[in-house]
């Protein structure tokens, strides 16, 4: 018989032990190894039977121990000191506070956060980021409001079958057994969201609040008993349910999370966001829900654009057009229109916010980035991918104009670095949460502790695997006297390679399958045997990665190589942490160029791991040749099938001859010295690239500080600059069809160019109804390719020389002539305004249209 409702009673703890409460409900103890080993001694026994989680340990602790502690004048000094360091953490200024003119808040919007296991919201690698991003955050004093959705069933727990093929499960999870408040205003009744649905419909939520160190995260919950049943269901899962569903899921992140804010800052008196970042497209509806705020306080829908795009900062995450949510217009139609329009904000300028190539296809990325005024990727190579992916908002424009930079993601140390690790770096290195200089201090530690580290965090991994292993047989259906075996599985002395993540088929789970014979070589190895630990989960609705999996696991289940490669079932933060920290190598292979960043590999590099990777995200970017190994690629091979196999045989080369040969190579005192020797050089170069605290530095610097700036500017004097924006905008638009390039003149060249001499050009620019203060007239010159097309152009502006009365204008200047070699110009004109973050914002551009306009030419 199944209950019909689940609800958790918690504990009440005796007044003397009122802190430890304090304490359980701020998610710092999940990177904060004081913290939990104060919850270990509450219990030890229970501690190791909850899992660790600190919520559940007070639920089951039993009342007379609570009563021991509360008399142990011991363990009371101790929490007292653990009550006092977590607020002096909340209260101390940090380096945010020392910065001029930064934003008072920022609102931080996200689909799911990785914050610990006990709070299972996230699926895979842009939750973790979220959720490090948090935690950056809170330890540099970053004045961030996070927003998401508390999904009652989560992601999904994963099972095998004795086939080999992935289960999925929903735990039922109850708000009151997390670490969570609930929001409430003064009168302590629940803060109520509310969004219009069509139909006459309302979609209900509550607001729930977890404390991450510093950053509250608002976390909306649709389960409430204003609701029918399929709004009730809104939030149940993760990435769940079909178009209407995931658009509700949507419209309650973007525009139920500004009211979430609204409500929240009001309550407890918090300054507004100046910033607020979308984390991705799916929560690209926050930009309408405050442009209907602004419409309804008598700005124009452009006047409200403008004062929203100042404000706004859009990341996105993914190279591939197919992990971008796309809704039929139709349906937004039906949403935005009819009996739930919303007066001030006109259907059809939502439509086009979300028009894309394909009609009747309303593109979420695609809204998220006319929304806001900076856009960027998460690695170099992705900004590069992501330029090319939408070129098209900005026609007109060469590709690498196009607006949208890049910021590589990092790591949150305290929470993926071993506990070893940490603490023999707090002895010889800076603080390892935000400092990107003193790492060649790794240098002063010696070989034998380091090499003893890595060998305690690998024996705990191929300790804690082969549990997993078990409970996983035993779940598949395997008797425990069969599964003797397993107590052999793996061995704290042998190389060991990890690789987890999601089962996309770019990851290419399978490609250490391509040729089983060489893999069973590699693994079996007489002198230099190699053993693999893999972990992923693909999407429920995904067969062909749970064919993958299956693959894989039909592999490992071979009983000549199961005590050398083994898959572990449910993949989450807490075997997450357990792999990066106690693999030798970290190996990921998936399709150059589709990994957007890959952060797992990053974690490994900072608890001594190194990478064996395709080029690709920020290993593309940080790979030196020697803190690694880069799997070649074959880019020019078309066929997959072969492509996978060269870069399979390549992978097993390089296992075969350089990592396990340095791995086993300890000529004198048992000591792999040239091992170590590159795992210096990973912490030494990588170290200061791959932290958290660097990428919010990063964020603060170049896009939310000038963000809060431009915010803070259109929205000064009743929005005075928004409107004369937004009606300049109006006018070069309308008026963009009379701008033309009507003649270039060069002189100065001589009848032999060259290096060093100056190229002096004169252009004649038709305005139109333009005046010379409205556009910039730029040159772009330099190395010329077969075609004549320019290669990595350099610009320079041409001055205002001279108008007309026919609304002819002049403007002129000099180029350098720097490079030897086919050299060539064009003139171009693009729109000019001072609150404008690039040329390219309009999407306009007037450049020559007869051959006159490019001359190329030979330099000496």
């Amino acid at each position: 018989m199944r209950a019909i409702r689940r609800f958790t009673v918690r504990t009440v703890l005796p007044p003397e032990l009122a802190a430890l409460g304090e304490l359980v409900h701020n998610l710092r103890w999940s990177w904060h190894p004081e913290t939990l080993d104060l919850f270990a001694e509450v219990d030890p026994d229970t501690w190791e039977r909850v899992g660790h989680d600190p919520v559940a340990l007070l639920g089951a602790v039993e009342p007379e121990r609570l009563r021991e502690l509360a008399a142990d004048r011991r363990f009371l000094r101790r929490l007292a000191d653990a009550a006092d360091d977590l607020r002096e953490y909340m209260t101390a200024p940090r380096w945010y506070q020392s910065l001029p003119d930064a934003a008072r808040a920022i609102a931080y919007f996200s689909p799911e956060y990785g914050i610990a296991a006990a709070l299972p919201q996230y699926s895979g690698g842009l939750g973790i980021l979220a959720g490090d991003h948090l935690k950056a955050a809170s330890d540099l004093g970053v004045p961030i409001l996070a927003v998401g959705l508390l999904y009652r069933h989560g992601y999904f727990t994963q099972s095998l079958s004795p086939e080999g093929w992935q289960l999925e499960h929903y735990p039922s999870l109850d708000p009151g057994g997390l670490p969570l408040t609930l929001l409430k205003e003064a009168d302590g009744s629940p803060v109520r969201i509310r969004i219009g649905l069509p139909e006459h419909r309302t979609l209900h939520a509550q607001v729930w609040v977890a404390q991450v160190g510093r950053v509250p995260l608002l976390l909306l919950d649709s389960d409430v008993a204003e609701n029918d049943n399929a709004e009730r269901d809104v939030t149940d899962r993760l990435y769940g349910g079909g178009t209407d569903h995931r658009l509700k899921q949507e419209l309650l992140l973007g525009i139920g999370g500004v009211r979430a804010i609204r409500a929240y800052c009001r309550i407890g008196g918090q300054p507004e966001p100046e910033v607020f970042h979308t984390n991705e497209g799916h929560a690209g509806f926050l930009g309408l829900e405050r442009i209907r705020e602004l419409t309804e306080a008598r700005l124009s829908f452009d006047e409200a654009l403008e004062a929203v795009r100042a404000g706004t900062v859009f990341t996105t995450h993914t190279p591939v057009p197919a992990g971008i949510d796309r809704f039929p217009t139709d349906l937004i139609g039906r949403q935005f229109g009819g009996d739930n329009a919303w007066p001030t904000v006109p259907v059809d300028r939502i439509l086009a916010l979300g028009a894309e190539e394909e009609p009747g296809k309303f593109n979420m990325a695609a809204m998220g980035m006319r929304l806001a005024q900076r856009v960027n990727g998460v690695s170099q190579l992705h900004g590069e991918v992501s330029r090319g992916m939408f070129q098209g908002l900005w026609p007109g424009f060469d590709v690498d104009e196009v607006p949208i930079g890049s910021i590589t993601n990092g790591v949150h140390a305290p929470t993926w670095v071993g506990r070893e690790i940490m603490e023999l770096a707090g002895r010889e290195l800076p603080s390892l949460v935000d400092r990107a200089q003193g790492w060649e201090g790794v240098n002063k530690i010696s070989d034998e502790d380091v090499w003893s580290i890595r060998g305690r965090m690998r024996e705990r991994l191929v300790e804690a695997a082969r549990v997993r292993l078990r409970r996983s047989w035993l779940d598949r259906g395997a008797s425990p006297a069969e599964l003797g075996w397993i107590d052999e599985a793996l061995d704290p002395e042998v190389l060991t390679i990890g690789f987890a993540r999601r089962v996309p088929s770019y990851k290419r789970l399978t490609l250490m399958l391509s040729d089983p014979a060489r893999l069973r070589e590699l693994l079996l190895h007489p002198e230099r045997p190699i053993q693999i630990v893999i972990a992923g989960k693909a999407h429920p609705a995904d067969e062909g990665g749970k064919k993958l999996i299956q693959q894989i696991v039909k592999f490992a289940d071979s009983e000549d190589v199961r005590h050398r490669i083994v898959f572990l079932p449910d993949y989450d933060m807490a075997l997450g942490q357990l792999l990066v920290q106690g693999c030798d190598v970290w190996m990921n292979n998936p399709l150059r160029p589709l990994e957007a960043c890959g952060t797992s590999g990053m974690k490994a590099a900072l608890n001594g791991g190194l990478n064996l990777s395709i080029r690709d995200g920020w290993w593309d970017e940080w790979y030196d040749g020697t803190n690694g190994w880069a799997i070649p690629t074959a880019d020019g091979v078309t066929d997959p099938d072969r492509r996978d196999e060269l870069e399979a045989g390549a992978l097993y080369d390089l296992i075969e001859h350089e990592v396990a040969d340095r791995f086993y190579d300890r000529p004198v005192d048992g000591l792999p010295r040239r091992w170590l020797e590159m795992v210096r050089h990973t912490l030494t170069s990588l170290g200061p690239k791959v932290l958290a605290g660097r990428m919010l530095r990063d964020y603060v610097v170049d896009l939310y500080t000038p963000a809060a700036q431009a915010a803070r500017a259109l929205s000064a004097g009743g929005h005075d600059q928004a409107k004369d924006f937004a009606s300049w905008k109006l006018r070069v638009g309308r008026a963009w069809p009379g701008v033309r390039v009507e003649h270039v003149e060069a002189s100065g060249l001589g009848d032999t160019p060259e290096v060093g001499a100056s190229l002096e050009l004169r252009a004649t620019i038709a305005l139109g109804e333009l005046d010379p203060g409205d556009i910039e007239v730029q040159v772009a010159y330099g190395r010329v390719g077969l075609h004549d097309e320019l290669v990595d152009p350099e610009y320079a502006s041409l001055n205002a020389d001279s108008r007309g009365d026919d609304g002819r204008a002049v403007f002129n200047g000099a180029i350098p002539l720097q490079r030897t070699g086919a050299f060539g110009y064009t003139v171009r004109v693009v729109p000019s305004h001072p609150l404008m973050a690039a040329p390219a914002e309009l999407g306009l551009v007037a450049v020559p249209q007869e051959p006159e306009g490019m001359t190329n030419g030979t330099l000496r």
